[in-house]
This record gives structure tokens, sequence and C-alpha cells, in this order.
């Protein structure tokens, strides 16, 4: 058997990293912790106080393992006002939060300039809050829009007020998985994915990578997937100083969607294997986040000592995971500071880049409230 942790100076090779599947769990989620523990503070886990909004959910592209999609003809199709947006942004503003996450469908109804007048209308109105929006799918929706290239397209969306890009359709960089017929044949490229962040990583937008496992996907697979990732960072952080900030991982969620029934899913075992894979494979990334929305709160726990640094986000608002059977929606800060106390770590709330912003007084928010007195019958 291979050694769990590549030799000085040299990289996990795709063998390597297959093996590491059929190792005990335990010993793997020891060798990540201890990598992820060369990365970062060992005894600190951080998170993120943010918003989720999900401008509209009209979506030409059918994946089938999203519930969220509308067509434009149905009911409950929607695209939010520019107040309404506003909105949840100052109760975002109202509990200290930093970042609002916005993302929405593959809206073939809206203009480009639609999107160019919200993020200058963000701007201006919320200067204080970091606006990292649309997914490389929706870039490429926009390309068809406008007839621009990606990187013209993003060039636009920054000047206007856009900071960075989620990673939004990462789920596994492979096409024979991506392309399925119990998938989404309609879904972007691994090639077009890529190609779409590393044009926003030249510009020096803020990007992160995720993975969905579950799809019914082999281990080679998720290693190959890995490998691309690895890959393009090396070339980002070579050509432009400026790449994936974070990795974040979680299981496909299935529950009252086209794909149940059609795809295994994964469970919490296989969840966590696969963060402690990640973090021995990404070396080039030093963030690797838990996924509490789709595994829960001690699953999540488990994965912050196999590699993980990073207990994500308080996500006020989330329409999309949620909509195919995730455990949770959205949690307040105070919760996630007793996840991270109860399991042993320092909580630090961070911004969108990773900069630890504040240390929050644990004692005062963990303490029980004060009893109000009853009086007693006169």
């Amino acid at each position: 058997m291979c050694p769990l942790h590549a030799p000085a100076g040299a990289r996990t090779s795709p063998d390597d990293a297959l093996a590491f599947y059929r190792r005990p769990l335990f010993d793997l989620a020891g060798e990540a912790f201890e990598a992820r523990s060369e990365r970062t503070d060992a005894s600190v886990v951080t998170y993120l106080i943010d918003r989720n909004v999900n401008y509209s959910n009209v979506c030409n592209v059918g994946c089938a393992f999203c519930g969220f999609y509308r067509t434009r003809r149905q009911d409950d199709a929607y695209t939010l006002s520019f107040g309404e947006i506003s909105a949840k942004l100052r109760e975002l503003e109202a509990v200290g939060g930093t970042r609002v996450l916005m993302q929405g469908g593959v809206n073939p109804y809206l203009p480009f300039e639609w999107y160019l007048d919200l993020l200058a209308h963000l701007k201006r109105a919320h200067p204080t809050i970091r606006v990292e929006a649309f997914s490389p799918e929706e870039i490429k929706g926009m390309t068809k829009l406008t007839g621009m290239s990606p990187l013209e397209v993003l060039r636009e969306l920054q000047v206007a007020g856009l900071d960075g890009l989620p990673g939004g359709g990462g789920e596994m960089l492979v096409d024979e998985v991506r392309h399925a017929a119990h998938v989404s044949p309609a879904r972007i490229s691994t090639d077009e994915w890529l190609s779409i962040m590393a044009d926003a990583q030249r510009l020096g937008l803020y990007t992160t990578a995720t993975m969905v496992i579950g799809f019914g996907e082999s281990n080679a697979q998720r290693v190959q997937s890995l490998m691309r990732l690895r890959d393009a960072q090396d070339r980002a952080l070579a050509e432009h100083g400026n790449g994936y900030s974070a990795f974040i991982a979680w299981t496909l969620q299935t529950k009252g969607v086209r794909i149940e029934g059609k795809a295994p899913g994964a469970g919490a075992f296989e969840y966590v294997q696969h963060v402690a894979v990640s973090r021995l494979v990404l070396d080039n990334i030093v963030n690797v986040q838990a996924s509490w929305p789709t595994m829960g709160y001690k699953v999540a726990q488990t994965t912050l000592f196999a590699g993980a640094n990073d207990f994500g986000s308080t996500m006020l608002e989330e329409n999309v995971v949620s909509q195919a059977g995730a455990r949770l929606r959205a949690t307040p800060e105070r919760e996630m500071v007793r996840q991270i106390v109860d399991a042993g770590f320092e909580p630090r709330q961070r911004d969108s880049l990773y900069n630890v912003i504040r240390t929050p007084d644990v004692e005062a928010m963990l303490a029980p409230p004060t009893p109000v007195p009853v009086a007693a019958p006169a």
C-alpha cells in the first residue's frame, strides 16, 4: 500500500489518491488533519456571515438534480426586483454580514444590462457588502445574450461592481458524469467551466471551487475531477497569482427531484472520506470548507478533524440545495459559534477573502438568557 502522505517534495499522484479511498478512515482523516495544520492554524475554525440571494429561478438548462429551476410560464417562476434584493441586503447588514452570494438560473429573458444595473445599484446602496455572483453557467448564458466572450462579459460585470465568482456548477469536472442522461446533458462542459474561472482569475476576481459527489461516479472519476482542479490552480497561481480561495464539497441531494432513484447520493462516511482525500490532493488550495447545510452539524464537525478548516457561512437564505432535500437552510451566528466550540476549536469570523476580522465573545454569545423575574401573584 502507498503511504498516506506524499514524500517531501513530491505530490500525491492519481494512483496514490485512488488508494486513499481504500485506507481506514481514521488514518486518512488524521493525515488530512496534519496536512491542514501545515497550512492553517489547527486550533482555529473560521466562519462567514453572509446571505444567499437567488435573484431568479427561471432557467433553461434543466439539470435533473435541481428542484429550484422553473420555466418562464410556471406560476411560481420569479425574478426579484432591485428593491427586493436591497431589502435582503439590509437584513444582512443588520447582523454584521460582509458578503452576498447571488446566483440564479440561466434566464434568457433578462437582458445583460439588467445585471450591470443590478451590480451598480448594489454597490451604491450597500458599499460595505462584497458582491460575489453568477456561476460560470450564468456567465455562459450572458455570452449568448451579448455575443461577447466570457472575458468581455466578466470585465463589464467587474466594472459595474462584481467582486467575485462563486464556484457553482463545478459539481464533477468529468464530462462523462456531468453530461450523463440522468444528470444534465445541457450542462456547461468541464473545459468551459475551468476556462471561465481562469478568465475571472485573470481579472483578479475572487473564485472558489466546488464539487458534488453521489451521481454514481467512481472513485477514479472523483480523483480525475480533483486533478483537473489542482492543475487549474497551478496554472492560475503561476500566471495570475490569483486562484481558488477555497474548496467546498457536498453530497448530491436527491429528494423530490428528477434524479431521485437514478443516482445513489452519498452518505456521511463517503463525505468525510472525500473531504480528507481532497485536502491531501489539493495541496495548492489553502482552505477547505465543511458543508453543514447538506450533511448536518455533527458530520460537518467531523470533517474539521479530516482536513476542513472552515465551517462555511450562516447562509441567511438558500433556495437551490435546500429544494433538493438539504438538511438545513440557515443558521444564526450563535449556533455557528456553538458548533465550532463544541467540536473543540476556536471560532473566528472571516471575510470572503479568508481574512479574520473578528474574534467573537464566546462566553457572552453562548451564555443562557437571563431569566425574566415573574411577579408573585397578589
